[in-house]
């Protein structure tokens, strides 16, 4: 029996910006099943499931893919899929730096393509998620009652990371880091 691997790509939150955000929401209701710290990223792709060959062939392609400079982000403001009336995600978006991570998204799925992973079907929405709703509800006063956080970050690597799913929830480990070209900072 082949073992599969449950893997996605994502930006790295740096361990500064990790402790500053959470610091920043301790305070805020936050509905549903909070996300845990240590597990926040900002997903470029979700892959699913692969084997051992795949994975290696996905390092491979990201290893030798051009993933751009670096650059930085700031987080702004709560949103909620698929809407705020009947949430099921509460997610943390961007007030700069969308653009950019949109651009590393496409780039990372050029990777994928080449290394055979199936076309992304879903548009990239950058965000990182703060918790999972179920079952949904509305909330658009969490919404107002957070002004946009404000906080900077800069964006310099990206990593290949397995998920594993379990009665606690999932708990992430990564495969490979690939670094962003310091050569193309902003």
């Amino acid at each position: 029996m082949v073992a599969l691997r449950r893997l996605f790509v994502a930006a790295a939150l740096t361990t500064e910006v990790r402790h500053a955000l959470a610091a920043t929401l301790v305070g805020v209701a936050v509905p549903g099943r909070r996300v845990d710290p240590a597990n926040w990223h900002l997903t470029l792709r979700f892959i699913g499931e692969v084997g051992e060959v795949e994975a290696d062939r996905l390092v491979g392609s990201l290893d030798q893919a051009d993933l751009g400079g670096r650059f930085r982000i700031r987080w702004g403001s709560l949103g909620a899929f698929p809407r705020a009336k009947k949430a099921t995600v509460l997610w943390l978006g961007l007030q700069e730096g969308s653009a950019e991570l949109a651009a590393l998204a496409s780039r990372v799925e050029t990777a994928l393509l080449a290394a055979g992973v199936a076309a992304e079907d879903r548009p990239f929405r950058p965000h990182l998620t703060l918790s999972r709703i179920r079952p949904p509800q509305d909330v658009s006063a969490h919404l107002e009652a957070v002004d946009p956080i404000g906080l900077r970050m800069s964006v310099d690597r990206v990593l290949l990371i397995e998920s594993h799913l379990g009665r606690e929830g999932a708990r992430y480990s990564p495969v490979e880091s690939f670094d962003l070209d310091q050569r193309q900072r902003r």
